[in-house]
């Protein structure tokens, strides 16, 4: 019987040798219990800064329970696509639910926001087409293009000089689609949505936000970065994701007008070619919906929570980016230290984590804090302690 390939191996150990050396190899943190503003690992409570669970759902007792509910009523999963016996009651709830929230005409399920984002511009665009995208949006959506058959340019992160420098560079295209995150996950920034849809619609192009950090999170009800500004409907693709605020399970979906959601449910692989989404994750996903746009105090101690924490971190002397999002980025630049920080941090009873090249541009190294609802004063200013010891001992030379 043949071997496996030495080549491939042999390659494939020396190239994680070189990671070990030069950025190290990632271990996943093993935790137990619930998520929620506290964690376990190995035995000990630790504060949970690390989260996406933005508005502390993912252990409400209503969510739970709608999931138990999907679970014996509909079972764990339906083995199946959509188009085939994959769709249940559960799944068209859920889509009207996500297109009532962010105010469009329809909403598509899939399995997760990465799989809609790598399935939606395949589906919409072709080779006449050309999107134009943020150098910062997440991966799913740079892999996402990269499927498609369009022609590609990149504008420096929110330059909008630049921006409309590969607009008017494309006129000759079908179709301008302008892609952008909502808010940016490393930076915690938020999109200049104002700018955006005046440009697209100056120059006749589409707009297409990720609002995976929105969703749930900014805007009056909700609804994302267009309620945050005022401008609801004035997106032409909108995706997002179930698995932050909205719950925390899983599942992700695209929103939009009728024609955009039909043309997916018809042609956009991952949604034809994946399993349905499990109709517990569905059930308790409806549920933290509906607990996300009748409970606005959700989003005001949210908000609450982190102008609290952003202030204590700048009054310690750390480098805080500016903004008002739960995700607050605590710059330590250069070298190991944001990796120092953040196991210093664990044995202080906190658990953030650090992030350095590649997830982000080297010199730009930095620890990820995110705050919740669910997060009380007292674990707050634990937490604000601990990083105060921690500047204490940690060489920041």
């Amino acid at each position: 019987m043949a071997g496996v390939n030495a080549g491939l191996l042999d390659r494939l150990r020396t190239e994680l040798a070189d990671r070990r050396t030069t950025t190290g190899l990632r271990r996943d943190l093993v935790v137990s219990g619930p998520q929620g503003p506290m964690l376990d690992v190995a035995g000990e409570k630790l504060v949970n800064l690390a989260s996406n669970d933005y508005l502390g759902l993912a252990s409400d007792p209503e969510v739970i329970e709608s999931a138990q509910r999907g679970l014996r009523d509909e079972g764990l999963g339906v083995t199946a696509g959509r188009v085939l016996c994959g769709s249940r009651a559960i799944h068209s709830e859920l889509e009207e639910s996500i297109a009532a929230l962010v105010g469009v005409e329809d909403a598509v399920l899939y399995s997760s926001c990465f799989d809609a984002n790598l399935g939606v511009f395949d589906a919409l665009l072709g080779r006449d087409d050309v999107v134009i995208s943020d150098e910062l949006n997440h991966a799913s959506l740079i892999d996402g293009m990269r499927l498609a058959p369009v022609r590609r340019h990149v504008f420096a992160h929110a330059d909008f000089d630049d921006l409309e420098r590969c607009l008017a560079k494309c006129a000759g295209a079908r179709h301008r689609l302008i892609v952008t995150d909502g808010v940016f996950s490393m930076d915690g920034d938020i999109a200049a949505l104002p700018k955006l849809a005046e440009l697209a619609q100056y120059y006749d192009a589409a707009l297409l936000v990720d609002d995976s950090h929105a969703t749930g999170v900014l805007g009056e009800t909700g609804a994302g970065t267009a309620e945050y500004f005022g401008l609801t409907g004035s997106v032409d693709v909108l995706t997002g994701t179930l698995g932050k605020a909205l719950g925390g399970g899983a599942g992700g979906f695209v929103a939009g007008s009728h024609a955009v959601v039909e043309t997916l449910r018809q042609v956009s692989r991952p949604y034809i070619f994946t399993n349905a989404m499990a109709p517990p994750l569905a059930a308790a996903a409806v549920t933290a919906i509906r607990i996300a746009r009748s409970r606005p105090e959700l989003r005001q101690r949210l908000a609450a929570n982190t102008a609290w924490f952003r202030e204590a971190l700048g009054e310690l002397g750390y480098d805080v980016l500016p903004g008002q999002h739960p995700i607050i980025p605590v710059m330590l630049r250069g070298g190991s230290w944001a990796r120092d920080v953040a196991g210093a941090l664990l044995a202080e009873g906190v658990l953030a984590f650090a992030l350095w090249h590649p997830v982000v541009p080297a010199g730009e190294e930095r620890i990820r804090v995110q705050i919740s609802a669910a997060h009380t004063a007292d674990q707050l200013e634990a937490a604000a302690a601990a990083f105060d010891r921690v500047r204490k001992f940690v060489d920041c030379a």
